[in-house]
């Protein structure tokens, strides 16, 4: 369905708008040389990018792929000749040589059986500054068959002149009860799995369907409710004992941190409107009901803050176990 397999629109969740835009583009042949799709990984960017390439190959001419014209089935099959992706082979970057040798020394030869000639660019941000600037020779002037797609995580890695010449489309997040609803009806995951997958990927289904099959997640989560809960009965040596099993089990401390920031996002939620069908971690009303009642509002306060200052810590490479130390400690006893 997402992550890059290849269907039709209509399969793909969301982004109705930057659908639409490539529906209408067909139907009213206003096809542009050049689109920049920027988004999270997961977020179905390269989904997005082959349902309008394997549209515009299609025999049928519609604005949806018929999935089984002759051309649809090469791109399903991965041998449609005019339909390119290019590759690299160094992970870190895409140099000038491989934009020569795939996009500009191919380009100006026609399309073998289609009106279209597609070229999709994944990892696009990983362009050097040359490779950029061979690209941009012939975004300037392409054949009227031509179609570039870059596919990106971060679109201001690109020189402004190739912005400038490109179509810029930004995937959004998707509601969290759509992907909720994805991973219970599609995938079968239960209620109280998806809710807190939902919440955790904020929108992202292919970081969610991950995350709702992932046994590290499991142990991730497990771990965070058990110091969540055990942390206020922790003296000094006990917290530090678990900050040292924290480290030995080498967690992603990101994701530990959005899991503690969600549940007192549920502590703050439930104290102040004392309904339930707001929380995530509905399953654990009980506790988080209990920690309503021992924290403030300005704890509460306190300790978002904190897993906040946590999170900056670790980024400026302040060591982890004084970073955890500091906000089990605001956790256990907010002033």
């Amino acid at each position: 369905m997402q992550n890059g397999k290849i269907t039709g629109f209509q399969d793909i969740l969301g982004n109705d708008m930057v659908k639409d835009h490539f529906k209408k583009a067909i139907e009213g042949h206003k096809v542009s040389h050049a689109y920049i799709l920027t988004g999270e990984a997961g977020m179905g960017r390269k989904s997005i990018a082959n349902a309008f390439a394997m549209t515009l190959l299609c025999e049928k001419g519609g604005s949806e792929p018929c999935m089984v014209c002759h051309s649809c089935k090469q791109v399903l099959g991965g041998n449609h000749p005019d339909l390119i992706y290019v590759t690299h082979e160094k992970p870190a970057s895409i140099g000038v040589d491989d934009i020569r040798e795939q996009i500009n020394d191919t380009i100006m030869i026609r399309p073998y059986s289609s009106y279209y000639k597609i070229y999709i660019v994944d990892e696009a941000e990983k362009m050097t500054v040359q490779a950029q600037n061979a690209l941009l020779k012939t975004i300037e002037e392409p054949p009227s068959y031509a179609v570039i797609l870059l596919i990106t995580t971060n679109q201001e890695a690109f020189l402004p002149t190739i912005l400038s010449r490109c179509i810029q489309l930004k995937l959004k997040p998707l509601k969290d009860f759509t992907v909720k609803s994805y991973l219970t009806e599609h995938l079968h995951v239960p209620d109280k799995e998806a809710e807190v997958c939902a919440a955790f990927a904020r929108g992202n289904l292919g970081k969610a369907i991950h995350l709702s099959s992932s046994d590290e997640f499991k142990e991730l989560y497990q771990k965070v409710m058990s110091v969540i809960k055990s942390v206020g009965d922790m003296d000094i040596t006990m917290l530090l004992d678990c900050i040292r099993e924290i480290k030995d089990q080498k967690f992603e401390m990101n994701d530990m941190l959005d899991l503690m920031q969600l549940w007192f996002r549920d502590v703050l939620m439930f104290k102040v409107t004392k309904d339930m069908n707001l929380l995530i971690f509905r399953d654990e009303y009980k506790a988080i009901n209990e920690m309503g009642q021992k924290y403030d509002y300005a704890g509460l306060e306190e300790i978002l803050n904190a897993i906040d200052l946590a999170r900056t810590r670790l980024e400026a490479n302040v060591n982890m176990e004084l970073a955890m130390e500091l906000l089990l400690l605001t956790i256990k006893n907010p002033s």
